[in-house]
This record gives C-alpha cells, sequence and structure tokens, in this order.
C-alpha cells in the first residue's frame, strides 16, 4: 500500500506473514483484548441478531476476538486482512470458541479496497491499520461499507514514545491526531474520543475515535 504516495519500504502482508504468531503473542500479553472489550462493552451499541460487523484490518484477530469478549448480539463478524497467516493465526484462537467460530467469516483483502457492497455492515472496528493508507482513502472506504448513521470504532496509533518505536518496528506512519480528526469530519460524525487508562497498556500507543457515519 502507499505511504504518502510512496511505496513502502516493507510489504505490510508479507511482514505480518512472517510475525502473525509473535504479533499475536505481544498482544495477548499486554492486554489490549481485554481493554477494547471493556471499552465495547461501555458503549450503546444498536446491534441485535441480524447485525453484521467488520473488523477491518483484523490482523490475528484480537479485536474480533474482543467484540466476542463482550456478549454483544451480531449474525455474523467478518474479520478481514491482508496476511494470511494472520488470518489463519484469528481462525485457530476463534476455533477453540466453538460457537463463536461458527459467526465468523475471514476473508483476504484490502481495507482500501473491501470486497463488500456499499451499506452492509452494523459495525466497523479498525486497529492500527490506516497508518499504512493514505488516511482520507481508508476512512472513505470505511464509510462505504457502512449503513448511514452506524458506528465506526476506530484505533488510530497516537503520536508516542511508543508510538514512535512501532513505527521503525512496523515500518508505518502515525497520522496526526488533527488529520485524524480533520480526515474523519468528512465522512463521520465525531461522536466521542476515548484515552485508556495509564495503567492499561495500550493507552501507551493507542487512543480511540468512536465515529457515526453522516
Amino acid at each position: 500500500m502507499p505511504k504518502n504516495g510512496k511505496p513502502l519500504k516493507t510489504n505490510p502482508r508479507g511482514l505480518y506473514d512472517r510475525i502473525a504468531d509473535v504479533q499475536n503473542l505481544a498482544m495477548k500479553v499486554n492486554g489490549y483484548r481485554a481493554s477494547v472489550a471493556k471499552y465495547l462493552r461501555s458503549l450503546d451499541l444498536k446491534l441485535d441478531a441480524d447485525s453484521l460487523v467488520l473488523d477491518a484490518g483484523s490482523g490475528t484477530g484480537i479485536v474480533t476476538n474482543a467484540f466476542h469478549d463482550c456478549g454483544l448480539e451480531s449474525r455474523r463478524v467478518v474479520s478481514l486482512d491482508l496476511s494470511v497467516n494472520s488470518l489463519k493465526v484469528a481462525r485457530d484462537s476463534l476455533k477453540k470458541r466453538n460457537v463463536f467460530s461458527k459467526q465468523t467469516d475471514f476473508v483476504q483483502g484490502n481495507v482500501l479496497t473491501m470486497p463488500f457492497a456499499d451499506d452492509t455492515f452494523d459495525l466497523l472496528l479498525m486497529c492500527g491499520v490506516l497508518e499504512y493508507t493514505p488516511l482520507d482513502d481508508g476512512l472513505r472506504e470505511a464509510a462505504r461499507v457502512l449503513k448511514k448513521g452506524a458506528p465506526l470504532v476506530f484505533l488510530p496509533v497516537k503520536p508516542s514514545v511508543v508510538g514512535s518505536v512501532l513505527e521503525l518496528l512496523y515500518n508505518f506512519k502515525i497520522h496526526p491526531l488533527a488529520s485524524v480528526r480533520e480526515a474523519s469530519t468528512r465522512y463521520f460524525n465525531i461522536v466521542g474520543n476515548h484515552e485508556f487508562p495509564i495503567t492499561e497498556p495500550i493507552s501507551w500507543s493507542k487512543t480511540i475515535f468512536l465515529l457515526e457515519k453522516k
């Protein structure tokens, strides 16, 4: 994918295919899943047994698992990622959950050209993926696949010491939060901007924007 109009030094798909197992272990240890699940439970999401949920740029399924941890209703959850190995790790982790794994589909795809019709999903989750894309392009595509008024729970990497280290490790580019807010308002209403407690490791690198499609 392009970064600021230039090719990435590292292909995200190849990188995450190589490190999927290590990445999954690191995300488990640092408690990201529990933090995201706790946040999702705090929201008044209007989901029911017919709702469709998309985790776009799902990686090894940490956020997909966090959604299942919440106990929220849905008809299907789709976990989409470029990395085949990451999707395999995600699938294997959900197989252990039996009933939940039957509600989840795994799709290889690009977050800039998602293989879904317009106005498909009732909830979209995006965590640490638009750092690999032009921000406006990623948010425009997110808005396209969401139903009008549906929420996007967007977890960008925020500027910080930890974020700078992650930039080097994963070869992405952090978008300034002012740019995130500006780009978001083209397609969404900003409903909230959540900061995790400092005691939760996810707070060291990520924030949450709760957006609603216009």
